[in-house]
């Protein structure tokens, strides 16, 4: 592994004053400190350090290493479930560093790990720049982005992680390093899509693009046209899809809460989002056998591009829910009629969403320099969720889920996305096998002892 004293250097721990940022369990802070996003996951870390600064996460390795203890680190929280017990780790909560900042010259921004994408959207929008964020605006920049990082204007530029320029973390020793494509390069390759089992990352540096707006929204539907509906969206993604439009066939059930706008609250829709970045006559053309359809509603129109941040409808709070993935090779008429059967109007158990994305494009290019997560060896990506505010609904809610999962099976794809795997998945592989034994060996070599903990974990390999 390629080391430069310029960009490795070391964060002393001893002496740093770590007063008020311990949360230990009898601090009556706990409770709170050691909530995941998705309140149906119960974290009990060892103790839940606020680190501030790169040095103050030096210190929390210290801290966790004098004491026995692993580390895992933490942004919102999203995705906690792999995670499992932390009985013996030390959580260290980044979201007080949240540094950000724009060049608008080099198209670049640099985000502290507590960062999240609105923040970083916002930020760039005002240098008529876009980011390759996420469907949820509350998403932390740094966990999406070492999963992969799926974002609307992926299929034109790629995955996130692909689009780093470096990486500042502390490592397992205390050691503070900067990865980028002259020094750590094979830190540098894991960190872009290979999870977080390598260290404490601090920032990110990466690039911007020259976007302002786009044509984007959904078509609505009630949820009994879901067969014509999803079988018209299948059949756009088989033609020719230029790289700039994504979009996305969904089921939407709406439970019949008040915190559901009244418009929709208790109904059940078939959807089709769109997002579009090139000339909005083409987004229309593509658009016009689905909008002969007959939507009941078009929400489809040019907006500026930190509005791509809301349109997706994800929650923006803290919920309890249940979630689940896989992806998909390809999506003939077969697979429609599936996913219709088991999570449409006839659902044994409705979930309040199925979503089907269309992947492809920039997302399936494996291009040299690429980190670890090269590539998308599929066309189609699934997730399907529901609220589980009791726990009551855990078991129906899960066994829904598989039983979308199953229905589908016969075209699944072999490999599985980390970001949208909310259970530990040992039965399906994240990388080639190729790029998970190199993850072993560069585990084995910054953290042979595996201190640092990630939801989805890379174990050292043998020596």
């Amino acid at each position: 592994m390629s080391t430069s004293a310029t960009f490795t250097r070391p964060v002393g721990h001893l002496g740093f004053n770590l007063d008020g940022k311990v949360v230990l369990p009898d601090d009556q802070r706990f409770d709170g400190a050691r909530r995941a996003w998705n309140l149906a996951v119960d974290q009990r870390p060892a103790a839940v350090i606020f680190p501030e600064s790169a040095t103050a996460v030096a210190a929390a390795v210290g801290y966790a290493a004098e004491r026995g203890l692993r580390v895992a680190a933490q942004g919102t929280g999203h995705n906690a479930g792999p995670l499992g017990p932390l009985t013996d780790t030390v959580l260290l909560r980044t979201d007080r560093m949240r540094g950000i900042r724009i060049d608008p010259q080099a198209r670049t921004a640099r985000a502290e790990a507590g960062v999240v994408w609105l923040d970083v959207v916002q930020a760039a929008a005002q240098h008529g720049l876009a980011a390759l964020a996420g469907s949820s605006p509350d998403v932390g920049v740094t966990g999406y982005t070492l999963g992969g990082g799926l974002s609307f204007l992926g299929r034109k530029y790629g995955l996130a992680a692909n689009n780093v320029l470096a990486a500042e973390m502390v490592t397992a020793d205390g050691r503070w390093v900067r990865a980028d494509a002259k020094h750590e390069s094979d830190l540098f390759w894991a960190l872009r899509g290979g999870g977080g089992s390598f260290g404490v990352v601090t920032a990110l540096e990466f690039r911007l693009f020259p976007v302002t707006q786009g044509c984007a929204g959904a078509l609505w539907y009630p949820i009994e046209r879901a067969s014509e509906v999803l079988h018209a969206w299948a059949e756009l993604t088989r033609g020719q899809v230029p790289d700039e439009l994504t979009t996305i066939g969904r089921l939407l059930n709406f439970p019949p809460i008040q915190q559901i706008p009244e418009a929709v609250r208790g109904k059940s829709f078939v959807i089709v989002e769109a997002y579009h970045t090139g000339d909005p006559a083409r987004a229309d053309a593509l658009l016009a056998p689905l909008r002969a359809l007959g939507p009941v509603n078009d929400t489809i129109t040019t907006v500026p591009m930190p509005a791509f941040s809301h349109l997706h409808m994800d929650p923006e709070q803290p919920v309890p829910g249940t979630g689940g993935g896989m992806m998909i090779d390809q999506l003939p008429g077969e697979a429609v009629d599936a996913i219709v059967q088991t999570a449409g109007a006839g659902a044994e158990f409705p979930l309040l969403s199925v979503e089907i994305r269309h992947l492809g494009g920039e997302f399936a290019r494996p291009r040299p320099g690429n980190g670890a997560l090269a590539s998308l060896d599929a066309q189609y990506i699934l997730f399907a969720a529901s609220l589980t505010p009791v726990p009551e609904l855990v078991t129906p809610v899960t066994a829904q889920i598989q039983a979308v999962k199953a229905a589908l099976a016969p075209w699944a794809a072999r490999q599985m996305y980390l970001n949208f795997a909310e259970t530990q998945h040992p039965e399906a592989p994240f990388w080639t096998d190729h790029a998970y034994q190199r993850l072993r060996q560069i585990k084995a070599n910054v953290d042979p002892g595996d201190i640092i903990r990630s939801n989805h974990p890379i174990p050292p390999a043998d020596r």
